[in-house]
């Protein structure tokens, strides 16, 4: 990796520190043109876009954390790619990708400035597997 695979990587760790602390610093990583996509929120734009995404979880979202030890970072200027899992509790019920279904995520981060300017979060946002009518091929026999 460049010196700038390897700073872009740096933000995008501590991207994650930040979120799981729910420190209001995470937002001094975004670039003020912000394009932020979450699932069934859509794609937002602009610093507002995150907060508004977080606060559709008020009073649901209990916990979360990321499993920073095990992240996968792929990075090319000014991409970086992370894989990974996270474990949380939501509506009192938990999850831990990798153990359960929901938990799995890759998120897609370019960069501009040293700031993320687009962030893109694709997972399941059904975290605990309540929507069993997509369950298509139940939940035994399998890794998650």
């Amino acid at each position: 990796m460049t010196d700038q695979d390897n700073r872009n990587v740096e933000v995008a760790k501590e991207y994650f520190i930040r979120s799981d602390a729910q420190d209001p610093r995470l937002m001094e990583l975004f670039h003020p043109d912000l394009q932020f996509y979450f699932p069934k929120f859509g794609i937002g734009h602009g610093l507002q876009s995150v907060l508004d995404m977080v606060a559709g979880f008020a009073g649901q979202l209990e916990a979360i954390e990321h499993d920073k030890e095990n992240l996968l970072y792929v990075a090319r200027d000014p991409h970086v790619i992370v894989e990974g899992t996270s474990r949380g509790r939501l509506n009192g019920v938990e999850w831990d990708g990798g153990r359960t279904a929901g938990g799995r995520f890759c998120n897609v981060f370019e960069f501009r400035d040293g700031l993320i300017a687009r962030c893109h979060v694709y997972l399941d946002p059904d975290y605990t597997g309540q929507d069993e009518a997509r369950f298509r091929w139940g939940h035994d026999g399998r890794e998650w």
